[in-house]
C-alpha cells in the first residue's frame, strides 16, 4: 500500500462481483467514435481532393505552356545544333555568413528573445532564426563586419 492507502500491485477488487458494462452504452460510444471518424476522413479526403485537383490543374497548365515555348523554338531555324551549360548560382545563405555565424555560435545556452533583441540592435533580421537557410538579405553580405567587445560579452552569463 501507498501513503494514500491505494495498494501498488492491482486494484484490489475482485471482478466476479462487479456488474457488467451496459452494452448499449457501449454500443452507443462505439457507434458515436465511429461516426465522428468517417465524417473526419471524408473531410480529410475531400480537401486532398480539392489540393491534387489544383496541383493537376496546375501541371497541366505549365505543361501546355511548355509545349507551346518548345513549339515557338522549334520553328527558329538555326537552334539545332546551339548547345548550351547551365552554371549552378550561388546564393548565400544565412548559416554560411559570418556575422549571422558568430551570432548562432553565441546563441547556445541563451534564450530566444536575447538573441533577437541583440540581432534587432545590430541591425540583422531576427526571422531569419527560424530560417537559417534563407539566402542573405539584400545588401547584408557586403556589410564590414564589426565585432566589438561588448557583443561578445553581451552574450555570456
Amino acid at each position: 500500500m501507498d501513503e494514500d492507502g491505494l495498494p501498488l500491485m492491482g486494484s484490489g477488487i475482485d471482478l466476479t462481483k462487479v456488474p457488467a458494462i451496459q452494452q448499449k452504452r457501449t454500443v452507443a460510444f462505439l457507434n458515436q467514435f465511429v461516426v465522428h471518424t468517417v465524417q473526419f476522413l471524408n473531410r480529410f479526403s475531400t480537401v486532398c481532393e480539392e489540393k491534387l485537383s489544383d496541383l493537376s490543374l496546375r501541371i497541366q497548365q505549365i505543361e501546355t505552356t511548355l509545349n507551346i515555348l518548345d513549339a515557338k523554338l522549334s520553328s527558329i531555324p538555326g537552334l539545332d545544333d546551339v548547345t548550351f551549360e547551365v552554371s549552378p548560382i550561388s546564393v548565400p545563405n544565412v548559416t554560411n555568413e559570418s556575422h549571422y555565424e558568430t551570432t548562432s555560435e553565441q546563441s547556445q545556452g541563451v534564450p530566444v528573445m536575447a538573441i533577437r533583441n541583440k540581432m534587432i540592435s545590430e541591425g540583422l533580421d531576427p526571422d531569419l532564426l527560424e530560417r537559417p537557410d534563407a539566402p542573405v538579405p539584400d545588401g547584408e553580405k557586403e556589410k564590414p563586419v564589426e565585432e566589438s567587445s561588448d557583443s561578445e560579452s553581451s552574450f555570456s552569463d
